[in-house]
C-alpha cells in the first residue's frame, strides 16, 4: 500500500506508514506540521523508487555508510572524531556524489584554508576512503579513488642513546614508564596507552598489544622496560595513566588516558614537549591562538612515533637481521625495514644494546618506581 501520514496518540509529530515496493516504512517525518511531512513522505517514496531501479548507491548517504563503518567493529577515539568530523560536512550528501570535486570542498570545509597535505591525508582522505571502502563492498558505491596529496620527503629521526638518556631524565615521573617502554619495545603510542596489565607477563617479559590494523602482537620486553613496569604502583586496568588530577578539592586517580585530552596522540603532547625542551633536543617555539587569545608555544621536532623509528635503527644496529626486525616491528613487509638498515652508526650498537639491558638508565629506576 502507498505510504500515508499518520499520528500516534498524544503526539503531534507526524509519522510515515506504510509499504512500498516491498519495502515497509514507519518512522518519523520529524515535523507537526502537515506540508512539511507531506515533503519528506514524498522524499522518502522517491529515495525507495530510486533504490529499486537504480540500486542502492543510488540513495544511500555518508552517514548511513558512515554509521554502519563505525558499528561494523570497534573503532579508535581518534577514527570516531575523524569520522565524525566528516559526518558534519557529507552527512546528507549520497555516496555516489563524493567525487573529487566535492572531496577539495571537504578540505577547506573541515581544514581550513592553507592545510597541509600531511593534515588533508591524515583527517580526511584517509578516514573518508575507509568509509568508502566499507561501503564499497556492501555494494553501496563504487571504490573510492581520489587524487592523494603529495606528501614531502622527510627525514627518519631517531635517537641516539645518550640522547634517549637524557630524554628519559627530563621527563615527568609518571612519564619516564612509558617512554622507556616505548624506546624498549618500538610499540606504536596507541598501542602502549590501549596496553592493559591482563596483557602483560613480567616473569615471561613479554606484551600483547594490538596493532592499529586490528592484528595481535607479541612484543619481548627488555630488563629496562620489565624493570620500569615492575615499579609501577598498580597491576590492574591499563598500564600506562596520566598523573592524578584535582576535582573540586579532590585528588583524582585517572583509568587512562583515554577521555581526558584530545584523541589523536595529544594525550601526552604538553608533558612530552617539556621533557624534549628540557632534555636540549631539537625544537622551536612558536606563536598559536588558543581560545581566541595567542601564546607562545613550544614545539619538539622529535614525536613519540619516532621513540619508534630509535626503536627500530637500534634493533638493526644490535642484530643485523631485516626479517628478524619485521617480525618484531609487526611489519607487513620488508619494505619498510629498509629505512632502518644504515640510520644509526655501528659504533652506537654496543651502547643501545646496554641500555635496553638497564646499564644506561639504571639512574632513573628509583624515579621510575
Amino acid at each position: 500500500m502507498p505510504l500515508k501520514l499518520v499520528r500516534r496518540k498524544g503526539s503531534e509529530m507526524f509519522y510515515i506508514r506504510g509499504t512500498l515496493r516491498g519495502e515497509r516504512v514507519y518512522e518519523s517525518a520529524g515535523t507537526s506540521d502537515r506540508g512539511l511531512a507531506e515533503e519528506a513522505k514524498a522524499k522518502r517514496e522517491r529515495e525507495i523508487f530510486e533504490r529499486a531501479i537504480y540500486g542502492a548507491h543510488a540513495v544511500v548517504t555518508f552517514a548511513q555508510a558512515a554509521a554502519s563503518y563505525l558499528e561494523a567493529e570497534p573503532r579508535s577515539p581518534r577514527t570516531h572524531g575523524h569520522v565524525a568530523r566528516l559526518i558534519s560536512h557529507f552527512g546528507k550528501m549520497r555516496l555516489a556524489a563524493i567525487d573529487q570535486v566535492a572531496l577539495d570542498a571537504g578540505y577547506r570545509a573541515i581544514l581550513g584554508n592553507g592545510a597541509s597535505n600531511a593534515n588533508k591525508l591524515r583527517s580526511v582522505l584517509t578516514p573518508l576512503s575507509a568509509v568508502l571502502e566499507h561501503a564499497a563492498v556492501r555494494k553501496w558505491c563504487q571504490r573510492p579513488a581520489f587524487e592523494k596529496p603529495s606528501q614531502p620527503k622527510t627525514t627518519t629521526t631517531f635517537l641516539r642513546p645518550a640522547e634517549a638518556t637524557r630524554l628519559v631524565d627530563a621527563a615527568a615521573p609518571h612519564l619516564k614508564p612509558l617512554l622507556v617502554f616505548l624506546i624498549g619495545t618500538g610499540c606504536r603510542l596507541s598501542e602502549a596507552l590501549e596496553l592493559e596489565w591482563s596483557r602483560v607477563d613480567l616473569r615471561g617479559a613479554r606484551a600483547v598489544v594490538w596493532q592499529k590494523q586490528g592484528n595481535e602482537r607479541q612484543v619481548d620486553l627488555p630488563l629496562v622496560v620489565c624493570d620500569a613496569l615492575d615499579g609501577l604502583p598498580h597491576r590492574h586496568g591499563h598500564v600506562f595513566r596520566p598523573p592524578p588530577r584535582r576535582r573540586r578539592g579532590k585528588l583524582i586517580e585517572p583509568k587512562s588516558y583515554f577521555g581526558l585530552t584530545r584523541e589523536s596522540g595529544g594525550q601526552i603532547d604538553t608533558a612530552f614537549h617539556a621533557a624534549v625542551r628540557r632534555a636540549g633536543l631539537p625544537g622551536q617555539w612558536r606563536t598559536v591562538m588558543r581560545k581566541g587569545k595567542e601564546r607562545r608555544e613550544w614545539v619538539s621536532a622529535i614525536t613519540p612515533h619516532d621513540l619508534r623509528h630509535t626503536w627500530a635503527s637500534w634493533h638493526y644496529a644490535i642484530h643485523k637481521d631485516p626479517l628478524r626486525l619485521m617480525v618484531a616491528g609487526g611489519w607487513s613487509g620488508l619494505a619498510m625495514t629498509q629505512r632502518y638498515a644504515h640510520l644509526m652508526p655501528e659504533a652506537y650498537a654496543a651502547e643501545a644494546a646496554a641500555w635496553w639491558r638497564g646499564g644506561a638508565v639504571c639512574e632513573q629506576k628509583s624515579a621510575i618506581a
